[in-house]
């Protein structure tokens, strides 16, 4: 089985890869290898809903990605899905919701491999939210560790920024 989901992975990855495709040919690509997992997979509905995003049809891909949450996803491609639909509902004018969803990720301690692409999508949802100093302050925090100098200082004044 893991083998066989292993080439199914390595054909949807091939499509994301592949930029000759146009929006509509790479989601009817994706849409027919989900198809191979059905209707149901988690993991299906959730690059179903990538391929939509991915060519601005956010309403579409809105309700794919909540049904894959909802199902189950590993952790990884869970937080991927959270802040692929935080972002999704941002462009929707759902600041709010789009909020809660990536300060909960930010904050969950399982989602520390993809925390600062979390934290990316949060600063950008609280700018959206009229708060972009908290925003640029959780930008900065995330980015301080991965300095060469100044961390330090970057994380002092995150956490100035952040008191404002």
């Amino acid at each position: 089985m893991a083998s066989s989901f292993d080439d199914w992975q390595e054909r949807i990855d091939a499509v994301w890869q592949d930029a000759a495709l146009t929006d509509d040919d790479r989601i009817a690509r994706i849409d027919a290898l989900a198809a191979e997992l059905g209707e149901e997979q988690p993991v299906a509905l959730f690059e179903r809903a990538g391929a939509r995003d991915s060519a601005g049809l956010e309403t579409e891909a809105e309700p794919l990605y909540r049904r894959a949450i909802e199902l189950g996803l590993d952790d990884q491609r869970r937080t991927r899905a959270i802040v692929q639909l935080a972002s999704t509902i941002r462009n929707l004018g759902k600041t709010d919701e789009a909020l809660e969803l990536l300060r909960s990720e930010h904050e969950r301690e399982d989602a520390a491999a993809l925390r600062d692409e979390a934290a990316a999508f949060y600063a950008l949802a609280l700018a959206s939210a009229g708060e972009p100093e908290r925003g640029l302050s959780v930008a900065l925090t995330a980015l301080a560790p991965h300095l060469t100098r100044y961390t330090r200082s970057v994380t002092g004044y995150a956490a100035e920024l952040a008191r404002d």
